[in-house]
């Protein structure tokens, strides 16, 4: 048997493809070949994703290379994976889930607190923006893209005091050691799905794949995750996030919306039962909406 997987072409993205090529090597047997897709969001590095579409442009050419039958499945980081899929395409799987947090780099600074007033911080996401100004209204923050080397680089060149980035895709690259000082902002809500893989795939198709792949704990709290992303209608375009997790049997998620420079920033937390995940995320959507979120979206995109 042999399998095609779709990815793009970044040392991240290799490294993950390359891990679930791993996997099913080694406990199904199967032949596996890497078919790497550029998409329109390796291709416009210089400009923001909320200018040019979102975070839709990292998956959308390889999704339509499984449609035509080109690749069999693909493996996306999940937080850039929109909440709606074309039809006749699933997630088949989502991998255990790495650190989810993101994590503030600098060569000179300990924290986001040590920063002077003025300081530049690097981030290409509106998110970590209005998280960012609701901590620091003084700080600095810029645009700033590329794949995740290349962002090390540019802050030690000294083009930016500090940068933010996911922690889970420094830990998969061994590049911890690469900076001076790492600071996990636990304070900050992550991203729809962040650390977490998904394997994407025709419906119905690799029933295998998602016996050897799918980690029920991770489905559990991203169903509640893109839930709320998807009650909102979540896009690049407005600063959003959301974090589960499950203790005891209980499912609690945690979520945001705010403006874009942290003011209004409406927050809260949902709990119940972890096989109401997607209600819970949805009711948490809903309460954020009425209380003042609704209104953010309407002046970000109208």
């Amino acid at each position: 048997m042999k399998i095609r997987i779709g990815t793009r072409g970044s040392k991240l993205a290799l490294w993950q493809a390359n891990y679930v090529k791993s996997i099913i090597e080694d406990k199904l047997g199967w032949e596996v070949e890497l078919v790497v897709i550029k998409t329109k969001g390796d291709v416009l590095l210089d400009v923001p994703l909320a200018k040019i579409g979102g975070k839709g442009l990292f998956v959308k050419e390889i999704e339509e290379a499984m449609l035509r039958g080109e690749v069999d499945i693909a493996v996306h980081s999940l937080k850039d994976v929109p909440s709606i899929l074309p039809s006749g395409l699933e997630i088949i799987a989502y991998t255990d889930r790495e650190d989810p947090y993101d994590v503030l780099l600098s060569m000179t600074y300990k924290s986001i607190w040590d920063l002077p007033e003025g300081a530049i911080i690097g981030t290409s996401s509106l998110r970590r923006r209005a998280q960012i100004k609701r901590l620091r209204k003084d700080l600095k923050v810029e645009v700033l893209r590329g794949n995740l080397d290349t962002r090390i680089r540019k802050l030690k060149e000294g083009k930016y005091d500090a940068i933010i980035v996911a922690y889970a895709g420094l830990k998969r690259l061994d590049l911890v050691g690469e900076v001076t000082y790492i600071e996990v902002l636990d304070n900050f809500i992550p991203a729809c799905g962040q650390g977490v893989l998904a394997i994407e795939a025709r419906e119905g198709t690799f029933p295998e794949v998602k016996e050897i792949l799918d980690s029920k704990t991770s489905r559990i709290v991203v169903e509640a995750e893109r839930s709320f992303l998807r009650r909102i209608g979540g896009s690049c375009q407005i600063p959003v996030g959301a974090i589960a997790y499950v203790s005891d049997g209980t499912l609690s998620i945690r979520g945001f919306i705010s403006h874009i420079d942290g003011d209004p920033f409406y927050d809260d937390v949902e709990t119940g039962r972890k096989e109401d995940a997607t209600i819970l995320g949805e009711k948490l959507a809903d309460r954020l909406l009425r209380i003042g979120g609704e209104r953010v979206i309407r002046e970000l995109i109208g």
